[in-house]
């Protein structure tokens, strides 16, 4: 064991072992999947998945015996952290994500079954075992581009247990070397001896890797958003009538931000702009005069927002972690960073607002 450098590979994987949908096309069951319209290489991939984990000839046998019973995804929550993330992002995402699934898997089952049961057996290819092949996918497969320059979802053995980390020793790979025909992971950053070696599975928010990987990251994630949807009015100077649209704005928590200053106040410019140009018709600059200290109140609408979204987010206080199921914890877990986030931005309106009456009632004793 030694200490490995930048440029050093950590990993090498021959690519005959990498599961890919070029299996499937080999397979009694393409010729089936095939003739279904809008049938992905994905949900084949998948449905060879769920076949092959039980077969005992397989040449994979011995990866398939190494994956969990349980995946534990946000997908598998049950009833109980599911109605803890009332209130959240993380409570749609699952549930449309589940929905999406579940509608997925009754256009398939039990028709294919019906129609080929000497292809797809079904006792292979209940519910439950469909919502394992969709967690084995989604937490460990990896996007490859092969020699042929074909971008392939494919499970890695071995590769596929390496973790996710906000700041990952491995951040570039997926390419096939055509030299050696084997995938190569490269280090970006160095690892010590008797230190985890971690890639990054993409930039992701907490909400998303609850959902299809089973986990939330530690540390300050810079994608953990708080999504904040305004209807903001316009005028159609054409037809001089108003028009209406909705706009978005992600909040992070403002501890990430570097500027904590008057018109800043460590939130996001787009959203304060947004903001200003609902409350005042009139150009806004960022000078220290009067009427753009009226207009900063925008504030005290914002803080009003998101205090109405902090009693949304019922205290996480009350929720017994030592007996509580493992989804329930982590459940628990997403509720109270999205409140720390709210918290900040919280802290950051209550500043502002101070910082702008300072500078109001100083504006207004120099009149």
């Amino acid at each position: 064991m030694e200490d490995m450098e930048v440029g050093d590979i950590a990993m090498e994987i021959p690519a005959s072992i990498i599961i890919s949908e070029d299996l499937v096309y080999k397979s009694d069951m393409y010729q089936v999947l095939e003739k279904i319209d809008g049938m992905s290489s994905e949900t084949m991939s998948l449905l060879w998945s769920m076949k092959e984990r039980h077969n005992c000839n397989s040449q994979f046998k011995m990866y398939f015996d190494t994956l969990p019973e349980n995946f534990n995804t946000g997908l598998s929550f049950g009833v109980e952290a599911i109605m803890a993330l009332d209130g959240t992002l993380l409570f749609e995402e699952i549930m449309q994500a589940k929905e999406h699934l579940r509608v997925q898997y009754d256009e398939l089952f039990p028709a294919l079954s019906k129609g080929h049961p000497d292809i797809f057996p079904p006792e292979l290819y209940t519910w439950e075992q469909f919502l394992w092949a969709c967690e084995l996918w989604y937490s460990n497969s990896m996007k490859i581009m092969f020699a042929d320059g074909n971008l392939k979802t494919c499970l890695i053995p071995v590769a596929g247990f390496l973790n996710h980390s906000l700041h990952p020793h491995i951040v570039h790979y997926g390419k096939i070397d055509s030299t050696t025909n084997s995938l190569k992971f490269r280090l970006s950053r160095p690892c010590s001896v008797g230190e985890q070696c971690c890639l990054s599975y993409g930039n992701f928010s907490g909400s998303h890797l609850i959902t299809f990987y089973g986990f939330l990251p530690q540390g300050d994630n810079p994608y953990d958003v708080i999504p904040l949807d305004f209807e903001v009015d316009q005028v159609d100077t054409m037809m001089e009538c108003p028009l209406s649209n909705w706009t978005t704005h992600m909040v992070r928590g403002t501890w990430l931000s570097e500027n904590q200053n008057i018109f800043y106040y460590g939130l996001p410019s787009p959203l304060l702009d947004c903001l200003r140009s609902a409350r005042s018709q009139m150009p806004f600059t960022k000078t220290l005069i009067k009427a753009n200290m009226e207009v900063d109140k925008v504030l005290e609408d914002l803080q009003s927002t998101f205090n109405a979204m902090m009693e949304n987010l019922s205290d996480v206080d009350s929720v017994d972690r030592e007996s509580s199921s493992w989804d329930v914890k982590l459940a628990s877990q997403f509720k109270e960073m999205q409140r720390r986030i709210v918290s900040s931005i919280l802290t950051s309106c209550s500043t502002g607002i101070k910082l702008v009456e300072h500078e109001l009632s100083k504006c207004k004793a120099e009149e």
